[in-house]
């Protein structure tokens, strides 16, 4: 592709004053996530959370694979496939890259655990883990791999707004719903399954909302980048999940780290780019691989899902209990 046409594309990123999400649609995801959480949560028991302590294994792998693999992994997919693209394009978007593979994960993971039969207190402690850790490793992961894509001047910026949102709304839900279960089962029950199916809907609201609004963006973009968009939480989920098994992590177990390590928290990378790049004329490109990434994470977590339902049924017969 020729560098004038990726100055088109550079003109067609989201600008400065442009939402990836609607605050209207802010407002009904994190409503969403919400009820999911509190449906969630009614499945779950202190003895959960209790297990998940006293077997640790799965929050250190899932610490190493979420700081230690996903930063590198968005390097390399930077160095293999963005640096190939002309340089006042590819510094911007690589930047973006390495800041998505920086950040902890999102609540969306915990969605994706529940429907894959993961441990979801496991995910619920390594989602509140991984967050609290971000304030400390996403500064420190970007000062290692991206400071030759930092402009001059700019100074990262985290949201504590942010950090806090993405805590109550996965924390008190859960919290809430185990008191409710505890108390009148039959109610429990009910919430647990109305949790499964808003969580559907929160798949195929973000698709039907996002795709048509960004289309122009989405058939302009060059192929590398999305090649990065995808791979990174692929990739992310494959390795981590392997790691896990070869470590020997019962599949339950592998199958959460995998999934917490490569979806990542996409809202809140989009706001970190927002706030320390706001006066960057490379505003839009920086956002480009957050923006593709929230969108393919989704699609990527539903294939990644129902393949893992399939290939680990029989594993999972044959070891009884969590390792």
């Amino acid at each position: 592709m020729s560098a004038t046409s990726l100055l088109a594309l550079a003109q067609q990123a989201p600008p400065a004053d442009h939402e990836v999400v609607t605050s209207f649609e802010q407002v009904v995801l994190v409503a969403l996530v919400f009820v999911i959480m509190f449906g969630l949560g009614a499945g779950l028991t202190p003895r959960d959370f209790a297990s998940a302590l006293r077997r640790p294994w799965g929050l250190i792998i899932g610490w190493v694979t979420q700081f230690g693999i996903m930063p590198l992994l968005a390097f390399l997919l930077v160095l293999g496939l963005v640096l190939r693209l002309p340089s006042d394009y590819a510094a911007p978007v690589a930047l973006g890259a390495l800041l998505m593979g920086s950040v902890p994960a999102g609540t969306t993971s915990n969605i994706f655990t529940f429907f894959s039969k993961g441990n979801l207190a496991l995910s619920v402690m390594m989602t509140t883990n991984s967050t609290l850790w971000a304030l400390v490793m996403t500064p420190l992961a970007l000062h290692l791999y991206g400071t030759r894509f930092m402009p001059a001047g700019s100074e990262l910026q985290i949201p504590m707004t942010n950090v806090i949102v993405t805590l109550v709304i996965m924390l008190v839900p859960v919290a809430l719903a185990m008191v409710i279960r505890r108390y009148s089962p039959n109610v429990g029950a009910v919430m647990e399954l109305m949790g499964g199916a808003f969580g559907l809907f929160f798949i195929v609201f973000l698709m039907v909302t996002w795709v048509p609004r960004n289309w122009m963006l989405l058939a302009g973009t060059p192929w590398q980048v999305y090649l990065v968009a995808v791979g990174l939480g692929l990739f992310g989920i494959s390795v981590a999940y392997l790691m896990a098994r070869a470590v020997r992590l019962h599949p339950v177990n592998a199958r959460t780290v995998g999934l917490e390590t490569g979806i990542q928290n996409g809202p809140l990378a989009v706001a970190i780019v927002v706030l320390t790049f706001a006066d960057s004329p490379d505003l839009g490109l920086v956002l480009l691989v957050p923006a593709l990434y929230s969108l393919f994470i989704v699609i990527v977590g539903a294939f990644v899902t129902v393949r893992f339902r399939r290939a680990n049924l029989a594993e999972e017969q044959e070891i009884p209990s969590l390792l």
